[in-house]
């Protein structure tokens, strides 16, 4: 994955980056593939990836669990939480706005094979009476909210809230290679008010003696080493999620979905590409794509050579996916990275933009302007 997640604190001619890096580990496609049970898995869970955002409309239309847009992040960070510091590995999702991660007090199954924090080893832990619960579809992860002191690479975030899982949604999790999630999203979306990390660190910096200073506070890595041209910036449309608008999308030249414009949400905590279902069909058309035995767009890989580019136009400015991009090659096999999301929504339509086209694309969340910057990765 090319995209960095830097948080950068600039106080006038004052500039300190820290970057949080990502370590790759096995995602949990492939971790249920090599125990044999990824087709029984995705049988039994049809996944709708509206139900991570709207989780009340898709309940309505399908069975489903949001926490399946993580079946292929294979991209995690390492964060500490308490004194002494006890570690986790978290995706960093611009998805969700809540940090939470196991604890001692959860006895789900999902539970036992990873980290768990425990507040009784932790002497900064503050405890609260607030309970938690944050809904994935058909599930949801329940617990408690409790304060400490978090660590994001060198940025040390005190007295944070966040959410201490007593019972985690799905067995399946047990073979997830992350411990919790750390939510980059605005805290709009926050389960129980929580207020997220990213906002925090920014009022404790803001806070920190040097009100008479011009802070700006931006996710993102501003480092032109690590893309080609300039950035092209793109305003957040709705302060919730990461959203923008799309003018359209197009192969060839002509329309293939999107037509006169629509919302989309750049989610890092979100695999694929996910849209309307009738417009993901005409795609999978396109491409040559069929529904394989366990409901996944099939492939062939000799396509990568042949088909044409994808391109969304966002503000203006052409962002082309090429089908190396839009094809993921596992193990000698080829699926689609374009997945159908039902929704029921009078706003128009409405696509998810995650890591197939997050990998290509250097990707900055500016909060302090509520914009964000796009440029091809060098």
């Amino acid at each position: 994955m090319k995209w960095l997640l830097l948080l950068s604190l600039v106080a006038l001619s004052e500039c300190l980056i820290y970057k949080v890096p990502l370590i790759k580990k096995k995602s949990l496609r492939q971790n249920l593939r090599e125990n044999g049970l990824l087709a029984d898995f995705l049988k039994q869970h049809p996944r709708n990836p509206a139900s991570k955002y709207f989780p009340k409309e898709a309940a309505t239309l399908a069975a489903t669990e949001g926490l399946e847009n993580y079946m292929d992040v294979s991209y995690f960070g390492t964060i500490s939480i308490g004194t002494p510091a006890q570690e986790f590995t978290v995706i960093f999702d611009t998805g969700s706005s809540n940090l939470w991660v196991p604890s001692v007090y959860c006895s789900s199954l999902a539970c036992s094979d990873h980290n768990r924090f425990n507040p009784e080893d932790s002497s900064t832990y503050e405890a609260t009476s607030e309970s938690v619960s944050i809904t994935y579809g058909t599930g949801s992860m329940t617990g408690v909210l409790g304060y400490d002191t978090v660590r994001v690479g060198g940025i040390e975030d005190t007295n944070q809230i966040f959410g201490l899982s007593e019972s985690e949604p799905s067995s399946f999790l047990y073979y997830a290679p992350f411990d919790g999630i750390l939510g980059l999203a605005y805290p709009s979306i926050s389960a129980s008010g929580a207020t997220p990390v990213f906002d925090n660190i920014w009022d404790q910096v803001r806070q920190g003696g040097h009100g008479h200073l011009a802070h700006v506070v931006m996710f993102g890595g501003i480092d032109s080493s690590y893309y080609s041209g300039s950035l092209n910036w793109v305003p957040v449309s709705e302060e919730a999620y990461w959203q923008i608008t799309v003018d359209s999308i197009t192969m060839n030249g002509e329309s293939i979905a999107c037509s006169g414009g629509c919302q989309a949400i750049v989610d890092t905590g979100t695999s694929l590409l996910a849209g309307p279902p009738s417009a993901i069909d005409n795609i999978q058309s396109y491409i040559g794509a069929s529904e394989d035995s366990s409901g996944e767009g099939a492939i062939s890989c000799s396509s990568i050579d042949s088909l044409p580019d994808i391109v969304f136009t966002i503000n203006g400015v052409e962002f082309p996916l090429s089908p190396s991009a839009y094809i993921l090659e596992e193990d000698g096999s080829c699926i689609s990275g374009f997945e159908g999301m039902d929704l029921d929504t009078s706003s128009g339509e409405l696509w998810i933009l995650g890591d197939v086209f997050i990998r290509q694309y250097f990707t900055v969340f500016d909060r302090a302007n509520n914009q964000i910057g796009l440029a091809p990765v060098a």
